[in-house]
């Protein structure tokens, strides 16, 4: 549940950034990190209009670079977009300086208003100079699709285990993902839509 779930004292040393959204009744908002990338990220996008959800890719400088026609997809699709740094940089283990260079680098190509740190970790200092300049969001329910140590059905298990009003829901375009998050994100929907859940995207105001 550490994992699955931040706890609250970590939740309460960063007060200013988003962990959940309790805006809309029975709303839930699936997020997606370290894309884009060819080889995954049509597939999600193609999922997703298949069921007619929307939501929120938080992507990685060097991949918008590599792909700008897939991260303007994203876009066309309907979907919001954040910054997840230029190359999914962990801010505990470089400086500020270095830090806020890499998330203006990746800036400048993902224009967003929203960002959320690699792996939720950043310093203190980092945090505050960040939340004036972006919306800084986080989650409430990683599903952990990218660990080797999980099934498809433990994955899917923890969205079923930890899903609730307003959840940021985390998932991962990524290679090292794939096969549990293809496994238990249409599971997922499913799941949650049978729950009487709607989705939306994270808003940029």
């Amino acid at each position: 549940m550490l994992v699955e779930r931040p706890p609250l004292l970590y939740r309460m040393l960063f007060p200013e950034t988003l962990w959940r959204i309790h805006k809309r009744e029975h709303t839930v908002y699936l997020t997606f990190d370290d894309g884009p990338i060819p080889e995954v990220t049509p597939w999600v996008l193609d999922l997703l209009d298949h069921y007619g959800v929307k939501a929120t890719f938080f992507c990685v400088g060097d991949n918008v670079a590599r792909s700008p026609e897939l991260f303007d997809e994203i876009r066309r699709r309907g979907h919001s977009v954040g910054n997840h740094t230029m190359n999914h940089m962990q801010g505990a283990k470089v400086t500020t300086h270095t830090y806020l260079r890499n998330v203006a680098l990746a800036h400048e190509l993902i224009q967003s208003p929203l960002f959320r740190p690699p792996h939720g970790l950043l310093r203190w200092g980092q945090s505050k100079v960040l939340r004036s300049r972006y919306t800084i969001i986080m989650y409430d329910l990683v599903t952990r699709d990218y660990s080797k140590k999980l099934t498809g059905e433990q994955v899917l298990d923890n969205v079923k285990k930890y899903a609730r009003n307003g959840s940021i829901i985390v998932f991962h375009d990524s290679l090292k993902a794939e096969k549990n998050m293809k496994y238990a994100l249409p599971r997922a929907i499913e799941w949650l839509r049978d729950q009487g859940y709607k989705f939306a995207a994270i808003p940029y105001e």
